[in-house]
Parts: C-alpha cells; sequence; structure tokens
C-alpha cells in the first residue's frame, strides 16, 4: 500500500530524512515533522481561511463571516457564512438541519421546511423576508459557529486534504483543492472539483504516480481557470491568476509566510 504524504513529494521525503540521520536522531526528527505537514495543521489551516476569505468576501477576518448572508446573483439563492453555504446547493440544509440536531427550536429550525423546497435552486419561497436576519443572530450563537465550522471541514476541507495527500501534494496543492471545492463543489458536472482534477490529470500526472509537483499543480490551475470561465459568476479568475498562481511561481509548496497577493485588484498581507 503507498504511504501518503504531505507537503512535499515522496523521493524528497526521503532524501530529507536519510541527510538527516547523518546529523542524528533529533534533527531527522525535526527535518521530517516540518516535511509532513500539511494543510490540516492549525497554523495552514488558519492561512488557508484567511485566503477563502479574501476570495469571498475581501476580507481576511473569516470569523467575522459566521453572519455574511446576500444573494449574489449566481442561481444559488441565498449565499451564507464563512464558506458560502447557499440554499440551493444543499449545504446550507444540511448546516441548519445539523444546528437544529444539537439545538432544537434554535432561530433558524422554522426554516427547514422552506430550505427543504428550494433546494436546487435560486428561490427565496418561504425565507423571505425574516430568514436574513435571522440567520444574522443564529450568528451570534457559538453553537451555530461550531456547526459551520464542522460541516466546512466535513464537506469541503477534509475531502480537499485528504484528496491532496493521496495524490501526493503538499499544502499548497491541498488548499488549490480546498480552495476549488469550495467554489465548485464536488458533484458531478463538468466544472465540479472532481471533473477539474480529471482534466488535470489527462494532462500531468501528480506526485503520487511519479509526476512533478509544480508541473501538476500548473495543469490543475489550468483546468480550474477553464471551470471557472464557464459560469459568468465566477469568470473573475484572480483568486488563481493573482493568488495561487503567485504562490506557485515563487515555489512557496508549503505555503510559508510572509504571503502577498491580489484577489479582483485587492491588495492583502499575511506576515
Amino acid at each position: 500500500m503507498r504511504t501518503p504524504h504531505i507537503g512535499t513529494s515522496r523521493r524528497t521525503l526521503l532524501t530529507l530524512i536519510g541527510a538527516s540521520l547523518v546529523a542524528g536522531p533529533l534533527i531527522a526528527t525535526q527535518t521530517a515533522t516540518a516535511a509532513l505537514v500539511g494543510l490540516d495543521d492549525p497554523a495552514k489551516k488558519e492561512i488557508a481561511m484567511k485566503l477563502v476569505s479574501s476570495a469571498e468576501n475581501s476580507s481576511l477576518d473569516w470569523k467575522a463571516q459566521y453572519k455574511y448572508i446576500e444573494d449574489i446573483g449566481d442561481g444559488r439563492g441565498y449565499t451564507a457564512g464563512i464558506i458560502g453555504f447557499c440554499s440551493g446547493t444543499h449545504d446550507m440544509l444540511d448546516l441548519v438541519e445539523l444546528y437544529t440536531r444539537r439545538k432544537p427550536g434554535n432561530v433558524l429550525a422554522r426554516y427547514l421546511p422552506a430550505l427543504r423546497e428550494v433546494d436546487g435552486s435560486d428561490s427565496h419561497e418561504g425565507l423571505d423576508p425574516g430568514f436574513p436576519a435571522d440567520w444574522r443572530r443564529a450568528a451570534q450563537d457559538p453553537a451555530f459557529q461550531q456547526a459551520q465550522n464542522d460541516e466546512r471541514d466535513r464537506v469541503y476541507f477534509n475531502p480537499a486534504v485528504r484528496q491532496g495527500r493521496t495524490d501526493g501534494i503538499g499544502v499548497l496543492g491541498q488548499f488549490t483543492y480546498y480552495d476549488a471545492i469550495v467554489m465548485h463543489g464536488d458533484g458531478g458536472d463538468s466544472t465540479s472539483f472532481g471533473s477539474i482534477r480529471r482534466r488535470a490529470l489527462a494532462r500531468a500526472r501528480p506526485p503520487a504516480q511519479g509526476g512533478d509537483e509544480v508541473t501538476y499543480l500548473n495543469a490543475f490551475l489550468d483546468a480550474r481557470v477553464w471551470a471557472m470561465k464557464q459560469e459568468e459568476a465566477h469568470s473573475d479568475t484572480s483568486r488563481v491568476d493573482t493568488a495561487q498562481r503567485v504562490f506557485l511561481r515563487n515555489r512557496n509548496l508549503n505555503l510559508d509566510t510572509p504571503l502577498d497577493w491580489k484577489v479582483y485588484g485587492d491588495s492583502f498581507h499575511i506576515g
């Protein structure tokens, strides 16, 4: 069984460990640990949350987005919360159901029948006029904040990291997967994350298959840009062109700080 690796190619990891063994067990352990850092490392995950928030909300303050809600006119109904849960794409329904299981009688529970009805559409029927205000009220509840965190991880973050490890890509690569799943979902259509990955695999091999990491990630980002351009609401590709592609050109495969990037013309920095 192939051992999954995180943060660098398997060949590079073995080289690092072997070189470190010459210097002694302690250094070897420290080097191997550094090489094994993935996007789920707490510090890297915080960077990922800020990067996505810069694109989704034009702010690095991702925790301020628990209360965010609006219809952005993309055909997905209301978009809300820290990861853009949508009333038309089932993830908002799953979130409110989870919250209600954990806290029956919450302020959003009465909207569950309407959320089930509008799922798969851009309709607000049964949600207006009170749903946005009640969402913002619920966002003050730590239980709802935790539910958002947990659904983000279950539906988006954890699958991206898991697939990234399987493909042998590091922190940046895992983030490119995560950002793609956030925007496109992981359904069966031609612009979903799975389809984007398949287009990339047709052009380049990931490190787990003996390929070069930078070459593969460029192929993945090319496929991602193609998918974004298929939909008017996502046609601005700056979150790839002036953010992820910048990190890749700099060979910053571990997303080490400082980081400087632009999204929609706005400049951001993490020191």
